[in-house]
């Protein structure tokens, strides 16, 4: 069934998740500077965020899309204080519920393009319902997890992806509590899109970032971020050069899984089905996996986040999953537009909305 959304249509169906987003015209470019507002930006002093929010605010003007048909909502912990410099509009909401107030909106306004942003502790603690609800209905949302393993707003209690054995001021004797791994969280919700980049590496968070967005319906992109004050150098050891290339397994569709410096290891598939790591030299190539991020069953994109752990021995980054599916929002607006459609074939609107099929008239 056809929708008019009211709207001038940016993308054709399936294209990328801007249908239906007004688009410059004329040729009309925006700088980054129109999406910087002239907010202090306040976040300590060398915190991985401000990385993150010079590679959006560099990225959002690429989009074509005008400032006013962007929304930024974001939930509570020091990542949420991102709508206040991105002169978009936006919402500091309340935490944990940012995805179901984005949620809201994305179907009521097919017009805007609704980025939430959020942390571990935000969108995997108190918010943990409403991530995987919107991730299974798969509605047009890009979503942005910052990961620094730690609660940073409330001064350093541990977060559910703290490794096991953390202490902090909340468990003075370390952590006990197993932690969750973001993307195979999202992947066994069944997101139709799920990433995982760094803060430090701008190029590889842009490029990452451009095809969250262009995905038609839930987008969730996991960003490993450094905490200076809390947690620093959780991930210093995939930021060293050598110590990058031996751990992480960067995921490029239909290439072969292989990584280290000189592309000496690979993933295998183990004779009990599981994925694990060997020396290409041993398997040979035709045995590594090929990585496909659209498959439709996300068992194997499951399993490639498994290599990861909380060691960071084996960090798989990419895009894990990239799938077209219906998405909730165009789902909702089709039955409402269907249900206008069947009132107006009436010859009494009103009367029969109220009536419907199950009123009765009791003889006087």
């Amino acid at each position: 069934m056809a929708i008019d959304l009211g709207v001038p249509i940016a993308r054709q169906p399936g294209d990328n998740g801007l249908l239906g987003v007004p688009l410059l015209g004329d040729g009309a470019k925006q700088s980054k500077r129109e999406f910087t507002s002239d907010s202090e930006v306040r976040w300590c002093p060398g915190c991985g965020d401000y990385a993150i929010l010079a590679a959006v605010q560099g990225f959002m003007p690429e989009l074509g899309v005008k400032r006013e048909n962007v929304v930024c909502i974001s939930g509570i912990g020091c990542s949420s204080r991102f709508p206040y410099y991105l002169d978009t509009y936006g919402l500091h909401s309340i935490h944990g519920r940012a995805p179901a107030i984005a949620t809201g909106l994305a179907v009521s306004r097919p017009d805007l393009n609704v980025w939430v942003i959020t942390g571990d502790g935000d969108a995997l603690s108190i918010g943990g319902n409403h991530l995987i609800h919107a991730l299974r209905r798969n509605v047009n949302l890009t979503i942005l997890l910052f990961n620094n393993r730690i609660y940073g707003l409330t001064k350093g209690q541990y977060s559910p992806t703290s490794e096991p054995g953390k202490i902090t001021k909340s468990t003075p004797l370390g952590s006990v509590d197993h932690p969750f791994n973001p993307v195979s969280l999202a992947l066994g919700a069944e997101a139709s899109f799920v990433a995982r980049t760094m803060d430090s590496d701008r190029a590889h968070l842009t490029s990452v970032l451009r095809q969250a967005v262009a995905h038609r319906g839930s987008s969730l992109v996991e960003i490993y971020q450094n905490c200076p004050i809390f947690n620093d150098g959780a991930f210093d050891v995939l930021k060293d050069r050598d110590e990058a290339a031996a751990r992480l397994i960067r995921l490029e569709h239909g290439q072969p899984i292989v990584f280290g410096p000189h592309g000496e290891k690979g993933v295998v598939r183990r004779p009990d089905g599981t994925l694990g790591i060997a020396a290409v030299a041993d398997a040979g190539l035709g045995a590594v996996l090929r990585h496909d991020a659209e498959l439709g069953d996300p068992s194997v994109q499951f399993a490639l986040s498994r290599l990861d752990d909380p060691a960071l021995s084996h960090v798989p980054v990419g895009v894990f999953r990239s799938v077209s599916r219906a998405t909730y929002d165009d789902g909702v607006r089709a039955q409402i537009e269907s249900a206008r459609g069947a009132v107006a074939a009436t010859d009494d609107d009103l009367a029969a909305l109220i009536a419907g099929q199950d009123t009765w008239t009791v003889a006087g």
